[in-house]
């Protein structure tokens, strides 16, 4: 009972030190609602007033309804060039893409030849450069199917493609980058907090008066990791609350409480990376230094931007020894598609095994660094 007394109220003391450090609880703050809320929407779920001008050389009436298929919000009103304008216009930045319909267009159409519409596509808009040559294929294809329709009779399909979008049916972009956000916060902050608060005592000489008192070196870890780790979870409870479901409209479809246990899990583990970085690093910048270079592999590789399967396959074996893919494999199960403890307990087993060894491994270095000021 004294030890879970001592760890207790060293454990007050990080929470009444991170209150007096303003720039963190600012970052904290951020991170959980502004930050998750810009991540989020940063990047438009679709095409949104693109800019589009168009050479019209056959000037028929398929030509002109082609033109008037490009309408806001997607497009801007179609802009009509002439050929010389084209290229002078796309290096200039004036339009995203150029649509250059040849002369004889709907004739050629109509005598069941397949002439062909060039599409000119500015690449430096990389938002919208690929999402919008793929709306326009559409529109094209499906104008030119509906001008023919007219003409000649319907030839019938020998098969057809049912497709089925599941747990996202509109295909919002903002219900899958707000949860994987939360997920970035929470290893990022985690890692922060507890490093700096490690540093912050070798800076300000309380690591010395620790010394001399009657705690072990289990005893401060485990306080920094209880204590920043339930700031995290607070704050990740609030998040999903106020931020992504309230604020963002983001459906929940899983329990929120398993989910948080999955989280503690993962704070156990990103808490004791911590402070294995704090016992590394001498002062906050190069704190700051060892976080990027571990941060930015955990988050691009762990499968929340990108799928694991498009990853080769040593990248993937590599990145199973990582808390945060496992995390994320149970934050998506859960959140997205409402898994259960009987689907996700293997990603639970696995964070908190690997945890245990960080936690370990953190543990080590900091009895040494400890009795190297001793």
């Amino acid at each position: 009972m004294e030890r879970l007394a001592n760890i207790f109220h060293l454990g007050l003391k990080e929470l009444r030190s991170l209150q007096r450090d303003i720039a963190l609880v600012l970052l904290i703050i951020w991170a959980f609602s502004l930050g998750i809320y810009s991540a989020a929407t940063s990047m438009p779920e679709s095409l949104h007033h693109a800019s589009i001008a168009v050479v019209d050389e056959d000037r028929s009436q398929l030509s002109e309804r082609l033109i008037q298929a490009f309408q806001p919000p997607y497009f801007r009103t179609p802009e009509r060039i002439d050929l010389s304008q084209m290229d002078r216009g796309m290096d200039a930045g004036r339009y995203t893409f150029t649509l250059n319909i040849p002369p004889d267009f709907q004739r050629d159409v109509l005598a069941g030849r397949s002439p062909a519409i060039q599409l000119n596509v500015d690449a430096t808009q990389v938002s919208q450069a690929f999402t919008g040559a793929g709306y326009i294929q559409n529109i094209g294809i499906n104008e030119v199917a509906e001008f023919v329709r007219r003409y000649r009779a319907d030839l019938p399909q020998q098969a057809g493609l049912a497709v089925r979008v599941a747990f996202n049916p509109n295909l919002t972009r903002t219900w899958f980058g707000s949860v994987m956000e939360v997920i970035n916060q929470i290893t990022m902050l985690s890692i922060i907090l507890t490093g700096a608060a490690l540093i912050r005592e070798r800076e300000h000489g309380t690591i010395e008066h620790l010394l001399v008192m009657p705690v072990t070196p289990l005893e401060i870890m485990l306080a920094k990791v209880w204590s920043m780790g339930l700031v995290v979870l607070v704050a990740t409870t609030l998040s999903l609350l106020l931020v992504v479901q309230g604020w963002l409209q983001v459906p929940i479809q899983g329990s929120l409480a398993l989910f948080l246990g999955g989280a503690a899990l993962h704070l156990f583990a990103t808490t004791s990376m911590g402070i294995f970085f704090g016992t590394v690093a001498r002062s906050m910048p190069q704190l700051g230094l060892l976080i990027i270079i571990v941060l930015i592999p955990l988050e691009i590789l762990s499968g929340g931007t990108t799928p694991r399967e498009s990853m080769p396959e040593l990248v993937q074996q590599i990145m199973l020894v990582a808390p945060t893919t496992h995390f994320v494999d149970l934050a998506q199960a859960i959140l997205y598609r409402g898994a259960g403890l009987s689907i996700v307990w293997p990603q639970l087993l696995a964070i908190a095994g690997i945890g245990t060894l960080f936690f370990l491994g953190a543990m080590t270095r900091f009895r040494k660094t400890l009795a190297q000021m001793a």
